[in-house]
């Protein structure tokens, strides 16, 4: 049974470290009910919250994800929805509008700010001299004959982490790629790379710009890593969020230019899967984030301390009649992470 008294939050992308790590940071709070989603029933942090408030959802990607968020957060009396998927936001955002009529307010940027960090090289137009940004070019002619210091980097304009990213080392090498426009070229950073989590309020304040490093990765996670202070690091991050409009939280990836600036990677307008120790060094995100949509009184500004964390799995045991059944996992391209 639920209780009325407490705001009803859905947090979607159960499966993935940043929905756990979102769920966790919300249970804390004796004022909330949490519910999860997933599209698979295997997914971990479905099992951290009640039994009833268990959900499975169509994958992200599918044309009838949205109808069913709609509905369910309707019939469940969601108060605000919690996005952890890159898939899912876009859709979501593009009609917010049909999600607080039936009384649900959606924890994400604007489907402009969605659209523009999806995009890598509508990002880089859209910070322009706000923060530094390295050479970036489409990979046409134009792109191809630019006066390029080697080697440079290619990557799709779209998708996450370094799926086909490759290190061109010579024009010859360039030239022979041909010309796609989903593609781009961009100037190489040599430097250390460093994730920036950032929250900014509804009027875009940022309130918090908290760097950490990423010492191991598995899958693209980070499994250890410290939080640092370093102003650069901090104020390009927050510049960034300010030239692309954010609201909510989003995790900015810089690296050292060979100048010893750091530049502009990528965006990504969710919360990340190392969340946690963002959480621990000082500033929670999703509890923040919560706030700030139910309209109540948060800090200007919040620091964070310098820790360090390693992660390890944790198990979750339950009777095997107690896993949903999913039949959409079976179809998915991935994971919901």
């Amino acid at each position: 049974m639920t209780d009325s008294t407490r705001t009803r939050v859905l947090v979607t992308g159960a499966g993935g470290p940043a929905g756990v790590a979102v769920i966790r940071s919300l249970l804390a709070r004796d004022d909330v009910e949490v519910f999860a989603a997933d599209m698979d029933g295997w997914a971990s942090g479905l099992y951290l919250v009640g039994e009833g408030r268990r959900r499975i959802v169509p994958p992200g990607r599918s044309d009838g994800f949205v109808d069913a968020l709609i509905a369910m957060s309707r019939e469940d009396g969601i108060d605000v929805l919690f996005s952890t998927v890159d898939v899912e936001l876009p859709g979501l955002a593009a009609r917010r509008d049909e999600l607080e009529a039936v009384g649900t307010r959606l924890a994400a940027p604007s489907h402009d700010t969605l659209v523009t960090c999806l995009d890598k090289f509508a990002l880089v137009q859209r910070v322009g001299d706000q923060a530094r940004v390295p050479v970036t070019r489409l990979l046409n002619p134009q792109g191809v004959g630019a006066d390029w210091t080697f080697p440079v980097i290619i990557k799709p304009r779209s998708g996450a982490g370094s799926r086909g990213v490759r290190l061109i080392a010579d024009r010859g090498t360039l030239e022979a790629l041909g010309t796609d426009e989903s593609i781009i070229i961009q100037e190489n950073l040599p430097g250390e790379e460093f994730s920036v989590d950032v929250l900014a309020g509804l009027d875009g304040n940022v309130i918090a710009a908290v760097p950490r490093s990423r010492e191991r990765v598995d899958s693209g996670v980070s499994i250890a890593g410290r939080t640092v202070r370093r102003a650069e690091l901090s104020d390009t991050a927050a510049a960034v969020a300010r030239a692309i409009g954010l609201t909510g939280v989003a995790n900015v990836q810089l690296r050292y230019s060979i100048d010893g600036t750091p530049a502009l990677l990528e965006v990504n307008p969710r919360f990340p899967g190392a969340m946690p120790l963002t959480i621990a060094a000082g500033v929670d995100m999703p509890s923040l984030l919560l706030d700030l949509v139910l309209g109540r009184p948060v800090p200007s500004a919040v620091d964070f301390e310098e820790l360090a964390n390693v992660r390890f799995l944790e198990d979750v045991f339950l009777a095997p009649a107690d896993v949903l059944v999913s039949e959409n996992a079976a179809h998915a391209e991935g994971p919901e992470e």
